[in-house]
């Protein structure tokens, strides 16, 4: 039997073991952390439980589709509800608007709270809509890097989307194209940084985003999203995989130009494909130190990153649900900060998840676990204990003001994440949360491809290569290296 080896136990790894796994090849993940899940750990302080990392769920039929394929039931391994309110959103004004899973009835709060004419948010979403069914196929599902992708009929599908696709446009221009109110501008520039980007760099094309939440659906899964990697590695096992934690690879060998196996910390082992999920920077400094790196690809400006409190918080508000944004007055002013200035705005985009809201046991009756992120830049040596200590105030400030009760008081138990800390257990080049950015009109086609055009039988997942990001698009990378990924003994 083949070997395969995926180095990284995060989604897209685990994901793409499955899919190895389903070819008939022997699996074996390694995993420097004790544990697997990346980003999406969970963990508990006394009472409360928090997911650490990700904490939005959209496109679930991509998990679905791992056990579909496996033939079995996803629900014997998987559970998910859709959310509704999606999210709550509040701004300094005073103004808040609850985005309902319903387009209607989503279109006439935003009309009752705003002002907005409801065909106009209809229309938006719509063509939200329209953009995401004709580019998706081409753009997200398969291989940007390859001929073949532009010979199939989903081709010409992305083609008739061509004039509303917004290449020439921002993001941010695209909206005020359509929007007068800047709170709802706000409202959709802000998916931008699902990809860790700037709306006001980033191409018009991101407008696609919207539809993931408003078409299809945000979703929560039972148990947290720390329960979609337990159940996918569950199913990884079954099918025979074998995880290794704790044995970090430490180099990928190679015969000439051809996959031989990796060196981890206690031995060699032999492999005819290797699947890296890290990050592709550390990938090529750490694990391929004699072969050419792609240094305009691994150069390309980084996302932001994140800083993150967990909070357990000893009472309860009924206002706020699962997600709830509190907007900046100064949307362009805080992605200055952020991608110009390399630092933190002083009235930062404060978002709060909530899980408890869904899953009760996550925090003790009457009290609600709140994970606290504020956008940042990627590490580039700033004072992160001044600008953390800061944050932590302005952040607490904005809060108090709007909930209309003191917070800091309310904390009972604490942790942080920052971009050194995300670094450090992730692996993730300077904390940047999804690899590069999307911060210019041809970002989707620099980054780096999932296979090596260099070295036969190397191949890439993960947030950092293509599609990007998110949980969505790492399994949409891990399907992509599953198609891309020969038949054992069919040489290509």
């Amino acid at each position: 039997m083949a070997n395969a080896v995926v180095i990284g136990a995060g989604i897209g790894g685990i994901a793409t073991s499955i899919r190895l796994a389903l070819k008939n090849y022997s699996v074996t993940v390694f995993e420097a952390a004790d544990t697997f899940g990346g980003k999406m750990q969970q963990f508990w302080l006394g009472n409360y439980r928090f997911d650490a990392g990700p904490s939005l769920f959209t496109l679930p039929h991509l998990v679905d589709e791992l056990f579909t394929l496996a033939g079995r039931t996803p629900a014997n391994y998987f559970t998910y509800n859709r959310l509704d309110p999606i999210t709550h959103y509040f701004w300094p004004d005073g103004s808040h608007v609850k985005a309902y899973a319903d387009a209607s009835r989503f279109a006439n709060e935003v009309n009752q709270q705003l002002g907005v004419p409801q065909q106009a948010v209809l229309k938006a979403l719509a063509r939200s809509e329209r953009l995401y069914k004709g580019t998706a196929d081409t753009f997200l599902h398969k291989s940007l890097h390859r001929l073949d992708t532009y010979l199939s009929a989903d081709v010409l599908k992305s083609l008739q989307c061509l004039p509303d696709l917004g290449l020439t446009t921002t993001m941010h221009e695209a909206n005020t194209a359509q929007f007068s109110d800047h709170r709802f501008v706000q409202l959709l520039d802000r998916f931008a940084t699902y990809n860790g980007s700037d709306p006001y760099q980033a191409p018009g094309t991101l407008n696609i985003i919207p539809h993931l939440e408003h078409g299809i659906g945000a979703f929560y899964p039972e148990g947290g999203i720390y329960s979609i990697a337990a159940s996918l590695v569950k199913l990884a096992e079954e099918l025979g995989v074998t995880f290794k934690f704790n044995e970090p690879v430490q180099q990928i060998l190679t015969s000439g130009k051809t996959i031989n196996g990796v060196e981890t910390s206690q031995a060699n082992y032999k492999a005819d494909v290797v699947v890296s999920n890290m990050d592709i920077v550390p990938t090529y400094r750490r694990l391929l130190p004699n072969h050419k790196a792609p240094e305009r690809t691994l150069q390309q400006p980084r996302s932001s990153s994140a800083l993150i409190f967990y909070w357990g918080i000893k009472r309860d508000f009924p206002q706020l649900h699962v997600h709830n944004i509190f907007f900046s007055e100064n949307y362009k002013t805080e992605f200055e900060h952020i991608f110009k200035y390399k630092t933190i705005s002083p009235d930062p985009t404060v978002y709060i998840n909530i899980t408890s809201k869904a899953d009760p046991q996550d925090a003790p009756a009457g009290a609600e676990n709140w994970f606290v992120m504020v956008n940042v830049p990627h590490n580039q040596g700033q004072n992160w204990q001044q600008l953390t200590s800061e944050t932590r105030q302005a952040v607490l400030r904005k809060l108090s003001n709007r909930l209309g009760k003191t917070i800091e008081p309310l904390i009972e138990e604490e942790q942080l994440l920052d971009p050194l800390l995300i670094e450090e257990r992730t692996s993730s080049y300077a904390g940047a949360l999804y690899g590069s950015s999307s911060n210019n009109r041809m970002a989707a086609f620099l980054r780096h491809p999932n296979y090596s055009s260099s070295i036969k039988g190397l191949y890439f997942c993960g947030g950092s290569v293509h599609p990007g990001g998110g949980i969505p698009l790492c399994l949409l990378s891990a399907k992509i290296v599953g198609e891309l990924v020969p038949e054992p003994n069919v040489h290509v």
